[in-house]
């Protein structure tokens, strides 16, 4: 998957998250005037990065949104796939004291040749460029080469390209560690690498709905390098059960940071020494399948309840403030629903703190698009004509003359600069 959009925040008030508890003082890395040094140390069971000297574990993100809010929050480094917006993205990090995993997109097995030895070759010299231009910027925490490019992970020749990337990288730049990320490890993927890529330092891996049992997982494959979480999240659109129109059925934001918590403990926390830290995806907000099915942010950069808990994970402090809970958001009939119907939805959400709410409703149409590898969709239209009346425990929606799927998104805000979002699926019949 990957992250697109430049996102504006920063509507939040000093403190929102976690308070002024004077934490970050301790959790800002001071960024380094000359070139990094990054250095893996240990055996298996007991890896650790270093960075110029000093223990470094990986509190990231990957995505757009506010450097200032990541840095608030306790990160200290962001991911990105592609090398084309680097100088902005190291630039950035450095007046921030954050580091950046800097990906070198690769092509995708099927749409890349990689039994092409012309089109190999122009990958390897795109990525020795790269590496060149950039080793010595001292926000570069490592190299990652390539995001979930290995299809199914049986063809060797993706493993003996990505080999001779990270073995070039090493000669040329040996003061930052190689990496390459997958989609998952599969049934063999972990072995595949240690197999053909003795020059890849660690292993990234994208994982969603395997968070939870990866470590497991991982083990069980014979895992002997050192692994990190490139992304991890909610359940993915692939993952969770579906309408019987084929809508994806989106957990509220609520859910969703309870499965952050889970995972990290699972996947990172208790893998420690294994694990060398995570990317939480995503840092912003994107329309994939949902407008808010992976956004850790909504579009003005309010926070959601996912950041509070990655705060409080990478920090180990108690939250100050928390976002309002969604306890549900149901409607009495979903399905089979007539042209110009009104429909009345009910929600059940309070504030932590008992700050007062306001929820704003929205009918879109369901997103015909379902593209992969992380793509930007089309954004589907909005009907702010078929909120009828509303509050903040109820919404009378009229739906649309046109048969078809849509889906009703209740936002809900404190006053305190936080919020959070559900929404259900619609169907309406037609001729």
């Amino acid at each position: 998957m990957i992250a697109s959009g430049n996102v504006s925040q920063l509507a939040v008030l000093g403190g929102a998250i976690l308070g002024a508890t004077g934490v970050f003082a301790v959790l800002h890395d001071a960024a380094p005037d000359g070139p990094s040094t990054v250095k893996l140390t240990g055996t298996p069971g007991q890896f650790e990065l270093t960075r110029n000297g000093r223990p470094y574990f990986i509190r990231g993100v990957g995505g757009n949104g506010s450097r200032t809010l990541l840095v608030e929050i306790g990160g200290n480094s962001v991911r990105t796939w592609g090398a084309e917006q680097l100088d902005e993205a190291l630039s950035e990090a450095q007046r921030h004291g954050l580091t950046v995993t800097a990906g070198i997109w690769l092509g995708h097995n099927g749409d890349f040749n990689y039994s092409d030895p012309t089109a190999v070759k122009k990958q390897f010299e795109m990525c020795k460029s790269v590496i060149l231009k950039y080793k010595d910027h001292p926000a570069l925490l490592m190299w990652a080469f390539g995001n979930e490019m290995e299809g199914n992970g049986k063809d060797p020749k993706v493993w003996e390209a990505i080999e001779a990337i990270a073995a070039m990288s090493k000669s040329i730049d040996p003061n930052h560690p190689t990496m390459t990320v997958i989609a998952e490890i599969g049934e063999d993927k972990v072995k595949s690498i240690q197999k053909y890529c003795p020059s890849i330092d660690i292993i990234g891996i994208n994982s969603y709905g395997g968070a939870p049992t990866l470590a497991e997982r991982y083990a069980k494959q014979g895992g002997r390098k050192p692994y990190v979480v490139t992304e991890f999240g909610p359940l993915g659109q692939w993952e969770v059960p579906k309408t019987r129109w084929d809508a994806p059925i989106e957990a509220s934001s609520t859910e969703k940071a309870d499965f952050y918590r889970r995972s990290y403990k699972s996947a990172v926390a208790q893998a420690k020494g294994t694990c060398l830290g995570s990317y939480a995806f995503l840092w912003g907000n994107k329309q994939e399948a949902t407008a808010t099915w992976f956004g850790m942010l909504l579009p003005d950069g309010t926070p959601l309840a996912a950041v509070e808990t990655v705060s409080e994970l990478w920090t180990g402090k108690p939250r100050v403030n928390l976002a309002p809970r969604i306890e549900e958001l149901s409607v009495p009939q979903s399905d089979k629903l007539s042209q110009g119907q009104v429909l009345e939805a009910t929600l059940v959400a309070a504030d932590p703190e008992k700050r007062p709410l306001k929820v704003r409703w929205i009918l879109t149409g369901e997103a015909v698009e379902r593209l992969t590898a992380g793509r930007d969709e089309r954004v589907p239209p909005i009907y702010p004509e078929a909120i009828l009346e509303s509050n903040d425990r109820m919404a009378k929606v009229k739906l649309p003359s046109k048969s078809g799927g849509y889906r009703l998104f209740a936002y809900v805000h404190d006053d305190a600069g936080l919020a959070a979002v559900a929404n259900v699926p619609l169907f309406v019949e037609g001729p």
